[in-house]
């Protein structure tokens, strides 16, 4: 089973199989504020529900961001201590890329721009054309800045539809991971997209990624 762990936004926590792409688990919460309390009892919550324990975990999937320092950072650590605790792979995505799937499998068939909060009235954005990959992002943009923002990466995209999410759903995660393991493509997004510098800088935390 692949257990998918994102805090780009709110909480998401899912367990996924992999031969099938489905979801056995779910918890989540668009409350961005609380991810340091809610992340353990969700992953207790999907294992339990789920059937399985931790030694059934074959790979952690993690939501990369973009997000906020303080809430991201909390989903990676859980990642990354779970996969190392049971020597199993840690797979890192982009979080906008679940919601693209899941606007995808929802019926959209047009472009569209993803949104999510950066905070400091900030949003972050991405681009997806009408196949759902991704074509420019993510990137870091105040709202009245965001169309020239997006022109300077996609002119083509100003118009696009946007679609606005509080949370990203960790099992589309997870089934993005199980497609990728068995096509053989790489995780290659292993940074933190933070896109920007912490309010408070903690020694030893990975420096910001701009796209």
């Amino acid at each position: 089973m692949l257990l998918a762990i994102d805090t780009s936004a709110g909480t998401s926590v899912a367990v996924v199989d992999p031969a099938t792409g489905q979801a056995r688990a779910t918890r989540s919460t668009e409350d961005s504020r609380r991810h340091a309390e809610v992340i353990g009892p969700f992953l207790a919550e999907v294992l339990d529900e789920a059937g399985i324990t931790g030694a059934d975990v074959s790979g952690v999937v993690a939501g990369m961001g973009p997000g906020p320092f303080t809430g991201l950072r909390v989903g990676i650590a859980a990642a990354r201590t779970f996969a190392a605790a049971r020597g199993v792979p840690f797979l890192p995505l982009v979080s906008h890329d679940a919601v693209a799937a899941d606007q995808r499998a929802s019926g959209r068939d047009g472009a569209f721009v993803v949104l999510t909060d950066a905070r400091r009235r900030e949003v972050y954005w991405s681009v997806y054309d009408q196949t759902g990959t991704r074509v420019a992002g993510p990137g870091l943009a105040k709202p009245d800045d965001l169309d020239e923002a997006i022109r300077a990466s996609r002119p083509d995209a100003v118009g696009w539809d946007r679609v606005t999410v509080a949370s990203i759903p960790a099992w589309r995660l997870g089934a993005l991971a199980a497609d990728r393991l068995a096509s053989g493509t790489p995780f290659a997004q292993d940074t933190p997209l933070y896109l920007r510098d912490p309010d408070v800088t903690v020694p030893g935390a990975p420096k910001r990624v701009k796209q």
